[in-house]
Protein backbone atom coordinates (compact mmCIF):
# COMPACT_ATOMS: atom_id res chain seq x y z
CA UNK A 1 0.00 0.00 0.00
CA UNK A 2 1.55 3.42 -0.93
CA UNK A 3 1.13 6.70 1.17
CA UNK A 4 -0.15 9.59 -0.08
CA UNK A 5 2.30 12.93 0.40
CA UNK A 6 1.51 16.71 -0.04
CA UNK A 7 3.86 18.42 -1.58
CA UNK A 8 3.70 22.28 -1.60
CA UNK A 9 5.82 25.42 -2.08
CA UNK A 10 6.01 27.57 0.19
CA UNK A 11 7.24 31.28 1.40
CA UNK A 12 8.55 31.56 5.14
CA UNK A 13 4.99 33.12 6.00
CA UNK A 14 3.25 30.54 4.37
CA UNK A 15 2.09 31.93 1.32
CA UNK A 16 1.11 29.06 -1.57
CA UNK A 17 0.66 31.57 -4.64
CA UNK A 18 2.10 29.52 -7.60
CA UNK A 19 3.53 33.02 -8.81
CA UNK A 20 5.49 33.71 -6.00
CA UNK A 21 9.14 31.80 -5.37
CA UNK A 22 12.69 31.36 -6.23
CA UNK A 23 12.74 28.80 -9.19
CA UNK A 24 15.50 26.68 -10.05
CA UNK A 25 16.84 23.91 -11.78
CA UNK A 26 17.48 21.97 -8.43
CA UNK A 27 13.98 22.95 -6.68
CA UNK A 28 12.90 21.29 -10.16
CA UNK A 29 15.09 18.53 -9.99
CA UNK A 30 13.70 18.08 -6.36
CA UNK A 31 9.93 18.12 -7.35
CA UNK A 32 10.70 15.74 -10.44
CA UNK A 33 12.59 12.80 -8.08
CA UNK A 34 9.27 12.90 -6.14
CA UNK A 35 7.01 12.47 -8.99
CA UNK A 36 9.03 9.75 -10.48
CA UNK A 37 8.98 7.50 -7.13
CA UNK A 38 4.87 8.34 -7.46
CA UNK A 39 2.12 5.91 -9.12
CA UNK A 40 0.13 8.95 -9.80
CA UNK A 41 -0.76 12.67 -8.83
CA UNK A 42 -3.82 14.09 -7.54
CA UNK A 43 -5.58 17.33 -8.68
CA UNK A 44 -8.44 19.38 -7.57
CA UNK A 45 -9.53 21.15 -11.37
CA UNK A 46 -7.90 24.87 -10.41
CA UNK A 47 -4.47 22.82 -9.61
CA UNK A 48 -4.86 20.42 -12.78
CA UNK A 49 -5.80 23.21 -15.34
CA UNK A 50 -2.74 25.08 -14.00
CA UNK A 51 -0.25 22.58 -14.31
CA UNK A 52 -1.58 21.23 -17.23
CA UNK A 53 -1.69 24.50 -18.76
CA UNK A 54 2.31 25.27 -17.76
CA UNK A 55 4.00 21.75 -17.82
CA UNK A 56 1.97 19.65 -20.67
CA UNK A 57 4.36 18.40 -23.80
CA UNK A 58 2.45 19.31 -26.81
CA UNK A 59 0.29 17.09 -28.60
CA UNK A 60 2.54 14.67 -30.87
CA UNK A 61 1.04 16.08 -34.10
CA UNK A 62 2.25 19.66 -33.10
CA UNK A 63 5.22 17.86 -32.46
CA UNK A 64 5.51 16.13 -35.67
CA UNK A 65 5.46 20.01 -37.25
CA UNK A 66 8.75 20.42 -35.58
CA UNK A 67 11.61 18.08 -33.75
CA UNK A 68 10.55 16.41 -30.61
CA UNK A 69 12.81 17.85 -27.66
CA UNK A 70 14.92 14.98 -26.66
CA UNK A 71 13.99 13.78 -23.10
CA UNK A 72 17.89 15.72 -21.93
CA UNK A 73 16.23 18.85 -23.28
CA UNK A 74 13.28 19.11 -20.81
CA UNK A 75 12.84 21.04 -17.80
CA UNK A 76 13.23 17.82 -15.00
CA UNK A 77 10.33 18.94 -14.03
CA UNK A 78 8.55 18.55 -17.13
CA UNK A 79 9.64 15.34 -18.03
CA UNK A 80 8.51 14.01 -15.08
CA UNK A 81 5.02 15.38 -14.87
CA UNK A 82 4.18 14.79 -18.51
CA UNK A 83 3.99 10.85 -18.52
CA UNK A 84 2.69 10.86 -14.98
CA UNK A 85 -0.50 9.17 -14.07
CA UNK A 86 -3.03 11.91 -13.15
CA UNK A 87 -6.56 11.93 -11.02
CA UNK A 88 -8.19 15.08 -11.33
CA UNK A 89 -11.14 15.77 -8.82
CA UNK A 90 -13.81 17.47 -10.32
CA UNK A 91 -17.31 17.35 -10.33
CA UNK A 92 -17.76 20.40 -13.63
CA UNK A 93 -14.87 18.70 -15.72
CA UNK A 94 -16.10 16.60 -18.74
CA UNK A 95 -13.00 15.64 -20.60
CA UNK A 96 -9.66 15.02 -19.75
CA UNK A 97 -6.22 13.89 -21.73
CA UNK A 98 -2.67 13.99 -20.14
CA UNK A 99 -2.92 10.49 -18.97
CA UNK A 100 -5.56 11.63 -16.75
CA UNK A 101 -8.66 9.75 -14.96
CA UNK A 102 -11.68 11.64 -13.41
CA UNK A 103 -12.54 11.21 -9.59
CA UNK A 104 -16.40 12.03 -8.80
CA UNK A 105 -18.14 11.06 -5.77
CA UNK A 106 -16.98 9.05 -2.93
CA UNK A 107 -13.82 11.03 -2.91
CA UNK A 108 -12.67 9.07 0.35
CA UNK A 109 -13.29 5.73 -1.12
CA UNK A 110 -11.68 6.40 -4.12
CA UNK A 111 -8.56 7.65 -2.29
CA UNK A 112 -8.40 4.90 -0.06
CA UNK A 113 -8.59 2.39 -3.10
CA UNK A 114 -5.71 4.40 -5.28
CA UNK A 115 -3.42 4.29 -2.01
CA UNK A 116 -4.22 0.11 -1.82
CA UNK A 117 -3.20 0.46 -5.08
CA UNK A 118 -0.22 2.22 -5.32
CA UNK A 119 2.55 0.67 -4.45
CA UNK A 120 5.27 3.29 -4.46
CA UNK A 121 2.85 6.17 -3.62
CA UNK A 122 0.53 9.18 -4.84
CA UNK A 123 1.50 13.14 -4.47
CA UNK A 124 -1.32 15.60 -4.41
CA UNK A 125 -0.50 19.29 -5.05
CA UNK A 126 -2.69 22.47 -4.49
CA UNK A 127 -4.77 23.86 -2.00
CA UNK A 128 -8.28 22.91 -1.38
CA UNK A 129 -8.32 19.93 -2.28
CA UNK A 130 -5.28 18.93 0.07
CA UNK A 131 -7.21 20.16 3.14
CA UNK A 132 -10.64 17.87 1.93
CA UNK A 133 -7.76 15.22 2.20
CA UNK A 134 -6.37 16.81 5.66
CA UNK A 135 -9.40 16.58 7.36
CA UNK A 136 -10.20 12.69 5.99
CA UNK A 137 -7.20 11.85 7.51
CA UNK A 138 -5.70 10.51 4.40
CA UNK A 139 -2.61 12.49 4.01
CA UNK A 140 0.53 10.53 5.19
CA UNK A 141 3.30 12.56 4.26
CA UNK A 142 3.37 16.69 4.57
CA UNK A 143 6.39 18.40 2.44
CA UNK A 144 7.00 21.95 2.71
CA UNK A 145 9.43 23.36 0.44
CA UNK A 146 10.49 26.95 2.59
CA UNK A 147 11.12 29.02 -0.38
CA UNK A 148 13.67 32.09 1.25
CA UNK A 149 11.40 35.08 0.76
CA UNK A 150 8.36 36.50 3.11
CA UNK A 151 5.50 37.26 0.29
CA UNK A 152 3.33 39.07 2.79
CA UNK A 153 0.16 37.82 1.37
CA UNK A 154 -1.83 34.54 0.57
CA UNK A 155 -3.03 32.55 -0.36
CA UNK A 156 -1.45 30.06 2.73
CA UNK A 157 -2.15 26.68 2.79
CA UNK A 158 -4.62 25.19 4.93
CA UNK A 159 -6.23 27.94 5.67
CA UNK A 160 -10.21 27.05 7.30
CA UNK A 161 -8.86 23.47 8.17
CA UNK A 162 -11.93 22.70 10.53
CA UNK A 163 -9.13 21.05 13.36
CA UNK A 164 -5.67 21.53 14.03
CA UNK A 165 -3.43 18.09 12.94
CA UNK A 166 -0.86 17.54 14.96
CA UNK A 167 2.44 16.58 13.02
CA UNK A 168 5.58 15.13 13.85
CA UNK A 169 8.84 15.76 12.15
CA UNK A 170 9.99 13.22 9.41
CA UNK A 171 13.46 14.74 8.02
CA UNK A 172 14.37 17.69 6.91
CA UNK A 173 16.99 19.17 4.32
CA UNK A 174 18.48 22.13 2.56
CA UNK A 175 19.26 22.76 -1.05
CA UNK A 176 21.70 24.86 -2.29
CA UNK A 177 19.53 27.04 -3.87
CA UNK A 178 18.62 28.23 -0.85
CA UNK A 179 14.88 25.97 -0.22
CA UNK A 180 14.43 24.05 2.84
CA UNK A 181 12.62 20.92 2.44
CA UNK A 182 10.49 20.01 5.71
CA UNK A 183 8.52 16.54 6.07
CA UNK A 184 6.10 15.59 8.46
CA UNK A 185 3.83 13.07 9.29
CA UNK A 186 0.45 13.00 11.84
CA UNK A 187 0.65 12.23 15.03
CA UNK A 188 -0.77 8.82 15.78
Amino acid sequence: MGELMYSINVTVDGCCDHRVGLISEELHRHHADNLARADGLIFGRTTYEMMEDAWRQPSESAQQAQSPPSPDDLDPFVAAIDPARKYLVSSTRKTVQWNTEIIRGDLAGTVRRLKEESETGLIVGGVTLPRGLAELGLIDVYEFVVHPMIAGHGPYVFAGLAEVVDLVSDGRSELASGHTVLRFRPKS
